[in-house]
């Protein structure tokens, strides 16, 4: 049975990746911030998916808790992201909350990657996800949340570099467009629903090889450019 850990599986399209996970006869480890959320998300999703506590932004938790993981990984999803702040234009930014979106959409896939990097090679079949979105493409010119825009768009770079480190060892890494969810963050008026953006990405990561390493996918399948 494959194994897989998907970050903030507790709500919106890590729920949803969690949930079709499971009904495809995965087991799955999700990561959620508070024992709480664990307890609730374990009692919807059931026996087979195991909650791990712990913020993506602390690094040092998140080590801990791989360091307490003795479970290889078949593939890794770093779908954790946050939209905020609420002021983020280039005229007008709150560069606290500029630093928070970083931090989280940014760093944090990156830190839990390289946290969980050896349960994926232990697997002999470790494959890395990150859910990044279609705002991150360069060759859009607007300037709203703009903080969250640069941060999909680091995380696009941050996520070739790896794929370029792991690719000789066969692990492959490639970024996800979801585009316009119906989600508490994407609103109820998107394009998408998370049901069926979960078994989309699923799908890419069942097929994903090390040709395919820093590319990006739309999540329906098609690659699309940076």
């Amino acid at each position: 049975m494959p194994t897989c850990l998907i970050t903030a599986a507790n709500r919106g399209i890590g729920y949803e990746l969690a949930r079709a996970a499971l009904d495809s006869g995965w087991t799955v480890y999700g990561s959620v911030r508070t024992q709480q959320s664990a307890d609730e998300t374990a009692e919807r999703l059931g026996k087979d998916f195991h909650p791990l506590v712990f913020d993506v932004r602390d690094h040092a938790a998140v080590h801990a808790v791989a360091g307490d993981l003795d479970t290889p990984l078949n593939l890794l999803i770093n779908n954790a992201g946050i939209i905020t702040p609420e002021r983020q234009s280039a005229l007008d930014m709150d560069f606290k909350g500029f630093a928070e979106t970083l931090a989280v959409n940014t760093l944090a896939p990156l830190a839990v990657s390289q946290a969980f990097l050896p349960h994926l090679r232990r697997s002999g079949s470790g494959r890395i996800l990150t859910i990044s979105s279609q705002m991150a493409w360069m060759g859009y010119r607007k300037s709203d949340t703009l903080a969250y825009r640069a941060s999909k768009a680091a995380v696009n770079k941050v996520m070739q570099g790896l794929a370029t480190d792991l690719e000789s060892e066969g692990i492959p890494v490639a970024l996800i467009d979801p585009g316009w969810v119906r989600t508490d963050m994407g609103g109820q008026q998107a394009d998408n629903d998370p049901v069926d953006v979960a078994r989309g990405v699923l799908k890419i990561a069942g097929s994903l090889s090390v040709t395919d390493t820093g590319k990006f996918f739309k999540w329906s399948g098609e690659e699309r450019p940076f």
